[in-house]
């Protein structure tokens, strides 16, 4: 089977694309390397198997369709995009060149060219907007939703803030409706917080990684000065260590009941932390104390994201299996290790 990757040098795209090349499948990587760490990933995957790859950039319609025509691929797992929110406010027409721009040139090369293609898209949990319209409960570590307190579900009405928000979540959009006009099998995962080997962190994404980095910095040297938090570190995410991501993506390609679906995406309640519950795991692992100052609430920072993810488990099958502890470990040790 052929397997097309875009954004295949990134987090999550270097380990489905491990995974195709641990396989024996035929990989086709297209990725231009824009984001922190990607030439990183690409010279680890050369490592582990023979692929094709296209420097080549979402946003040239011509880069798409070469690509689309040339490979005809069976399964196309779409994560080229723009995922910092901060660089959204920063440069919003960047962002919807990559993430709105990007993904309709995906899609409607498949539509003229490779209609029996699977597309697989990740979406994002901002498409939600802030949820200011829920109330929250605020306790020593950590706001709880009042109203969904074991996690959202996709009924949710969708509320786009922030560029990044209106950018993907318009992608969002176009991957559901092509699949319900042109017949395009689709899936659309709205993600919480993923985190895991390859993830080359940076202070305004990631922020599992990021936090992690700064303790073994603090656990290297006890001198190293504070970081820094948007927020009172109460704002909950939920954990999704990345092999059960990949295990996602393999379980959802060919469950036909999943196409034209969008599914919440995350560990769920149980796998869920503050910033602040973070630090006590961390000050526990490593012995160290993490000082930190604190900044402005981030723009349409959400107090709770935790997904339910009932309708993955039921739908596709599947569910995590990497507890949060144990992906913590593993993220330390990947950190350590570079």
């Amino acid at each position: 089977m052929k397997y097309l990757i875009t954004g295949g040098c990134g987090f999550v795209g270097s380990n489905l694309a491990a995974e195709v090349l641990r396989q024996g499948e035929e990989l086709f990587v297209l990725d231009n390397l824009f984001r922190h760490g990607s030439d990183n990933n690409l010279r680890w995957l050369r490592t582990l198997g023979d692929f094709k790859y296209y420097p080549y950039d979402t946003r040239n319609i011509n880069d798409v369709e070469t690509v689309i025509k040339e490979v005809q691929p069976d399964y196309i797992f779409h994560l080229a995009g723009q995922v910092a929110m901060t660089t959204s406010i920063a440069n919003p027409r960047l962002d919807f060149e990559i993430n709105g721009l990007g993904t309709f040139n995906v899609l409607d090369s498949v539509r003229k060219y490779s209609p029996h293609s699977v597309i697989l898209y990740s979406s994002t949990n901002k498409v939600f907007g802030d949820f200011e319209y829920f109330h929250f409960t605020e306790s020593e570590t950590r706001y709880t939703c009042e109203e969904y307190p074991k996690g959202f579900p996709e009924s949710i009405t969708l509320d786009f803030h922030s560029p990044y928000g209106c950018s993907k979540g318009c992608a969002d959009q176009y991957l559901l409706d092509f699949h319900r006009i042109y017949g395009i099998k689709t899936v659309v995962f709205r993600h919480s917080s993923m985190f895991g080997a390859n993830q080359h962190a940076t202070f305004d994404q990631g922020w599992i990684g990021w936090f992690c980095t700064k303790a073994l910095e603090k656990k290297a040297d006890q001198n190293t000065p504070p970081f820094t938090i948007s927020g009172n570190g109460k704002q909950v995410r939920d954990l999704l260590y990345s092999s059960d991501v990949v295990s996602l993506y393999m379980k959802a390609k060919d469950c036909e009941a999943a196409y034209g679906q969008v599914f919440n995406i995350g560990g769920g309640i149980d796998n869920s932390l503050s910033l602040l519950e973070l630090f006590k795991l961390l000050e526990r692992k490593l012995d160290v104390k993490m000082e930190y100052t604190q900044l402005p609430w981030r723009e349409s920072d959400q107090k709770v994201f935790v997904a339910d993810i009932t309708k993955a488990r039921e739908l596709i099958g599947w569910q995590p299996k990497v507890d949060k502890d144990q992906g913590i470990d593993n993220m330390l040790n990947w950190l350590q290790q570079q």
